[in-house]
């Protein structure tokens, strides 16, 4: 006796039917070509519309044939189950718990809204185990412990303590000196104490050469490395303006300590800022238990490269910690030039009828209005802003090197495990309708989204499952816009929203209204509706939200998902779509791959999609800052040498006073500092 469809049956139920004897071998999958099963060929009850929940799974269970189809292959020892009342005797039960089907199209005159009166069970998939082998992971962990992890450790044992408290005493030593010189300016001091402000300020000047020796250590030796550094000219700075205190000593003349005192402060800043900035990067990494990078395809998308996923490796960043940038070498270069300039500014006073006093004042100067203060931080401060908050989200960028590779026109792909990562979508409930099995819809239903490679695929497998259904295989699949279609068993199968299926001739009402709902028809016949919840990741939408605020820079939805369009994203995150790109054909996409030999211009230790976005829009962030700074001040240095030629060639030098070079300092300080708050803003 065949069993009624609606009947639901409780887990005991279902143990003492499959429990009392040993589990038959499987039965084969059905082709599309044979032919249904007798249980699913009996009459049923006419039900328009029926609801459904999913009932329990239960565990290493197998599927059996009902007992009249093969009475013979029962165990002679197996109790008879008890007999079933025949569906037509259960029919009046049935058809009084189920609402009346409405017919025809005056049934649906009103408003009305599909009922799940039993919502189905949620499902919340399993998370993803990542592929990471124990010998890739081994291998990993001693690279990490050999590269990141050592040196560390190395910067740890300095420690950031001298650095902390050298700072404040030099800013103070300027502070104290910057006050002497404005009281000097408003003649304020004594004549008599005159000598006594002149040694006080001599004074001041030596304690910020002695709190920053290490800075003019690293100047002194730059050029054994080929290079001319800020910290080689503040270290010929400090000897120019030694002899030039010798002067003012005789001459009762007050030296520019303050300025020097405030280029040494910046300069200890700097070190600060570049050793913070070091010690989180390889703090990032030496805690990584897993490495993704990020590497650029070039001509992915209408002539514009693409940012795609691939294997990390601690090379990439390893080769690149200690590569100067090109903005780098340019303050390099210009700061060799300054030096010459100044000397050849000085010679100049000097032939124009100077003394050797009047040589090296017009030089200390000079070589102190050449460079302004806040040239020494405006690499390491806003690098040490962005590594703070990238460090927070397990990404590091690879130099200079991923600085610029991560700029320019580009895309970045964007899947459905992206937009909706975890368990970010879920299945509310199922409605169906006609006189079809509903166990046959949800087969048919799982077989279209299995063939379209969804991603729902996975939950209406879980449901199919849960009723012990059948497994079945699509064939000649289609992909519309809006939704999707195949073969299944020989009958036409669709899915999508209710606009796609009365646009292919399916009969919908018009009163149902679910926007995150797939409706499925076969045999061109509404026959279900499967209620779909999409939930919105902070992380996530901010992932998105700065990824499109790029100019050059647009995300590109490559997901087989069909009822992902620029609508319903902007429905179910709440995000402006304007920018984002839908291509037509995201097939070829799919098909393109990384270089082998392209580095990794960006590495994150952590899943999902904000520590990536993060870390491109950083990257953008820094260069533009990089390049900014380095053009202001290259301004503020080469205005500097040019008012002091000028005040050189018309004998002004009693212009070159303490108050006026700090006050220059002081308004070139301004923009330099504000334009290195610029990371601030991804």
């Amino acid at each position: 006796m065949a069993k009624d469809l609606s009947q639901e049956f409780d887990l005991e139920e279902i143990m003492r039917e499959f429990g009392s004897h040993e589990p038959e071998e499987k039965k084969p999958e059905e082709t599309p070509g044979e032919e249904a099963p007798a249980e699913e060929g009996e009459a049923l009850p006419e039900l328009s519309a029926t609801t459904i929940r999913m009932e329990a799974v239960v565990e290493e269970t197998t599927e059996e044939e009902p007992a009249e189809e093969a009475p013979a292959e029962a165990p002679p020892e197996e109790e008879p189950a008890a007999e079933k009342p025949p569906a037509e005797e259960e029919a009046p039960a049935e058809e009084a718990e189920a609402p009346a089907a409405p017919e025809g199209a005056e049934a649906f005159a009103g408003k009305w809204e599909p009922e799940f009166e039993q919502p189905m069970g949620e499902y919340v998939p399993p998370q993803p185990i990542l592929f990471q082998p124990r010998s890739r992971l081994r291998e990993l962990k001693r690279q990490l412990i050999a590269g990141p992890e050592k040196l560390y450790y190395e910067l740890a044992e300095k420690g950031l303590g001298k650095l902390q408290a050298g700072i404040f005493l030099s800013a103070l030593l300027v502070m104290l000196s910057g006050l002497s010189t404005a009281l000097y300016a408003m003649n304020m001091v004594d004549p008599s104490r005159l000598r006594l402000m002149v040694f006080f300020q001599i004074f001041v000047m030596l304690l910020s050469a002695l709190l920053g020796s290490f800075q003019m250590i690293d100047g002194l030796l730059a050029p054994f490395r080929k290079r001319f550094t800020l910290n080689t000219l503040l270290l010929i700075t400090f000897l120019v303006c030694c002899v030039d205190a010798f002067f003012c000593l005789q001459q009762l003349r007050v030296p520019c300590c303050a300025v020097f005192g405030l280029q040494v402060t910046l300069s200890l800043c700097n070190a600060y800022q570049e050793r913070m900035d070091r010690m989180g990067m390889l703090d990032t990494m030496r805690k990584a238990t897993r490495l993704d990078g990020v590497a650029a395809c070039p001509d992915y998308y209408e002539g514009a490269a693409g940012f795609l996923r691939k294997e990390g490796q601690v090379e990439d960043f390893m080769d690149n910690l200690d590569r100067r940038s090109t903005p780098q070498k340019v303050q390099d270069i210009y700061a060799l030039i300054a030096f010459l300039a100044s000397a050849a500014i000085a010679a100049v006073a000097l032939v124009l009828g100077g003394s050797v006093a009047t040589f090296f004042q017009v030089w200390a100067v000079t070589l102190l209005a050449a460079a302004p203060a806040s040239a020494f931080v405006i690499f390491s401060r806003p690098a040490a802003i962005l590594q703070r908050r990238l460090h927070r989200l397990g990404t590091v960028i690879c130099g200079w090197q991923g600085i610029v590779g991560l700029s320019g026109k580009a895309v970045f792909p964007l899947t459905h495990k992206d937009l909706f990562p975890g368990n970010m979508v879920k299945m509310n409930g199922v409605k169906f309708f006609g006189h079809r099995d509903p166990d046959e819809i949800v087969a048919y239903s799982t077989a279209l989204m299995v063939a379209a490679d969804s991603a729902l695929a996975p939950l209406f497998t879980q449901v199919l499952d849960s009723r012990n259904g059948r497994h079945y295989d699509a064939r000649a699949f289609q992909s519309y816009e809006g939704g999707i279609g195949c073969q299944v068993k020989g009958e036409p199968v669709l899915a999508g929203s209710a606009a796609f299926l009365r646009k292919m001739g399916v009969e919908v009402p018009q009163n149902i209204q679910l926007a995150d709902g797939v409706y499925v028809a076969v045999d061109g016949e509404l026959c279900g509706l499967f209620a779909m919840t999409y939930g919105k990741s902070k992380s996530t939408v901010a992932g998105l939200a700065t990824l499109s605020a790029h100019k050059n820079l647009r995300p590109l939805v490559l997901s087989r998902e069909f009822s992902l369009n620029a609508q319903s994203l902007h429905a179910r995150l709440g995000l402006k779509t304007k920018r984002f790109i839908f291509p037509q054909n995201p097939e070829e996409l799919w098909q393109k791959e990384v270089p082998e030999e392209a580095p990794s211009l960006l590495l994150t230790t952590r899943d999902g999609l904000s520590p990536i976005a993060y870390g491109i829009t950083g990257a953008r962030a820094l260069r533009l800052t990089w390049i900014l700074g380095l053009i202001i001040h290259l301004i503020g240095g080469i205005l500097g040498l040019g008012i002091m030629l000028t005040l050189v060639l018309l004998g002004s030098l009693h212009l070159l006073t303490p108050a006026n070079l700090l006050l220059y300092h002081c308004i070139w300080l301004i923009p330099g500092i504000l334009i290195t708050e610029w990371t601030r803003t991804i």
